[in-house]
C-alpha cells in the first residue's frame, strides 16, 4: 500500500491571497523571513486580510535563509505564549519549513529535534492549530509537501524532517509574490524544482499518481524556467505552478542522492553556505549519470528525454541528450559546472578532501537516500562528490 497525501485546498492564480479573508479562527501568528515580504507589500496585505477574517495577529519576523535549530525553538516557545490556532508562513521555503517545525514543538513541548529527524516519526499535528503556506518563490514547493529543512550550525549539517503531518492545510499559490524573485533566485529556485520532478520520476516509490504530476513539471519547467530568468513574468507564473506540480510528486514519491548531497554539502564548508538550489543544480547531471547504470532509471529517464522533446535512437543516447540539455540550461542561468567554480570558488580544495569522507558518509544516511533508482556506499559517494567538485565524469 501507498499514500498520496496533499494539502486539504490550495487556492492558486493571481488574487488568490485574499483567500486568507475566509480563515476560521481567533488567533493566527505569521511567519516571515527577512524583509522582502514586507518591502513589497504582501505582508501587510497578509495582516489585513486575517484581520478582516476576524482574527487577532501577531508576527514572528527575520527567519534567515537555511533556518536554524535555534531560530525554530524561539518561534515554537511565541507560539506557546500566543496561543495561535492558524500558523500562516509566507516567503520562500526558508520560513515556511522553519514554521513547520515551530508547529510540532508548538503542539509538543517535550519533543526533541532528534526525535523529529526520524523520517515519518513526527506526533500528530492539529491538535491546537492549522497550517496555511504562502510560496514567493518558484523552487521548494514546501506548501504542498510533507518536508522542511532545518539546518543544526553546531554540527554543520541540513536535516530534511519528514512527515505527512505536516503537510499543510491550505496552500496559496499567487504569481504575484513570485514577481519579486531576483534573477539569480529565479535561476536556482527553477533548478531546485526542475531536480524535484526528475528525482520524483525515477524514485523507488514513483506510482501512478506522481507520475503525471513530475512529468508535466518538467515540460513546464524546460519551457518556462530561462524565460522566466529573462524576466517574462507571464513564464514566472507558469512556473509558480510548475514547481508546486513537482511538489506534489515529489511529496509522495520523495527524492534522491541529488538532495541527499545537497543537504549535506549546504552547510559544510567554512567558506559559504552552498546554496541548496544551486547545488542541486550542479549535481544533477553527474547523479543521472551515476543512476543510469541502473536500467530502469536509465529507461525512466529516457522517458523523461523524449517528452522534454529531445531525441536519441536508444535510452542511453537519450540520457546523454538529457545530460546535455541539463547543463545548456545551467549554463543559460549562469549556474556554474562543479563546486570548485561555485560563487568565485569559496569552496577550499584542501577542506572539501578533508571533509569528504565525513560528508559522503552523511550523504548516504540521508533521508533521501532511500528511495534513489540506484544503491550508493560511502566510497561511491566520495566518488560522486569529487566528480561534482571538479565537473569531472562519472564512470563508475
Amino acid at each position: 500500500m501507498a499514500r498520496f497525501t496533499l494539502p486539504r485546498d490550495l487556492y492558486h492564480g493571481k488574487g488568490a491571497l485574499e483567500e486568507l479573508k475566509n480563515l476560521k479562527g481567533h488567533k493566527a501568528i505569521v511567519v516571515v523571513g527577512g524583509g522582502s515580504m514586507k518591502r513589497f507589500g504582501f505582508l501587510d496585505r497578509v495582516v489585513a486580510y486575517l484581520k478582516e477574517a476576524g482574527l487577532e495577529v501577531k508576527l514572528f519576523e527575520g527567519v534567515e535563509p537555511d533556518p536554524s535549530v535555534d531560530t525554530v525553538m524561539k518561534g515554537a516557545e511565541i507560539m506557546r505564549e500566543f496561543e495561535p490556532d492558524w500558523i500562516v508562513a509566507i516567503g520562500g521555503g526558508s520560513p515556511i519549513d522553519a514554521a513547520k517545525a515551530m508547529w510540532a514543538f508548538y503542539e509538543y513541548p517535550d519533543v526533541t529535534f532528534d526525535d523529529l529527524c526520524v523520517p515519518f516519526n513526527f506526533p500528530s499535528l492539529r491538535t491546537k492549530a492549522k497550517f496555511c503556506a504562502i510560496p514567493s518563490t518558484s523552487g521548494t514547493a514546501t506548501e504542498v509537501t510533507a518536508f522542511s529543512v532545518i539546518t543544526d550550525y553546531k554540527k554543520g549539517i541540513k536535516y530534511p524532517l519528514a512527515d505527512f503531518n505536516i503537510t499543510p492545510d491550505v496552500a496559496i499559490v499567487d504569481p504575484d509574490l513570485a514577481e519579486t524573485m531576483p534573477q539569480k533566485l529565479t535561476a536556482y529556485t527553477g533548478m531546485d524544482a526542475l531536480t524535484h520532478a526528475i528525482e520524483a520520476y525515477v524514485s523507488t516509490l514513483h506510482c501512478d499518481f506522481t507520475d503525471p504530476l513530475a512529468l508535466h513539471a518538467i515540460k513546464m519547467i524546460h519551457n518556462d524556467l530561462i524565460s522566466s530568468y529573462g524576466g517574462d513574468m507571464d513564464a514566472r507564473a507558469r512556473m509558480h505552478n510548475a514547481q508546486c506540480l513537482a511538489g506534489m510528486a515529489f511529496s509522495n514519491a520523495l527524492l534522491g542522492i541529488v538532495h541527499s548531497m545537497a543537504h549535506k554539502t549546504g552547510a559544510a564548508y567554512s567558506g559559504g553556505h552552498i546554496v541548496h538550489g544551486c547545488a542541486n543544480a550542479m549535481y544533477l547531471p553527474k547523479v543521472i549519470r551515476f543512476n543510469a547504470k541502473n536500467q530502469e532509471a536509465e529507461k525512466r529517464y529516457g522517458e523523461i528525454a523524449r517528452f522534454m522533446g529531445l531525441k536519441g535512437d536508444s535510452d542511453k543516447d537519450l540520457v546523454d541528450a538529457l545530460i546535455a540539455e541539463i547543463r545548456s540550461m545551467n549554463e543559460k542561468l549562469s549556474i556554474p559546472f562543479s563546486i570548485k567554480e561555485y560563487d568565485g570558488g569559496i569552496i577550499d580544495e584542501a577542506e572539501f578532501k578533508e571533509k569528504l569522507a565525513s560528508v559522503a558518509e552523511l550523504a548516504v544516511g540521508d533521508a533521501c537516500t532511500g528511495s534513489n533508482p540506484r544503491s550508493i556506499t560511502p566510497a561511491e559517494m566520495e566518488k560522486l562528490l569529487s566528480c561534482c567538485y571538479y565537473d569531472t565524469e562519472v564512470d563508475f
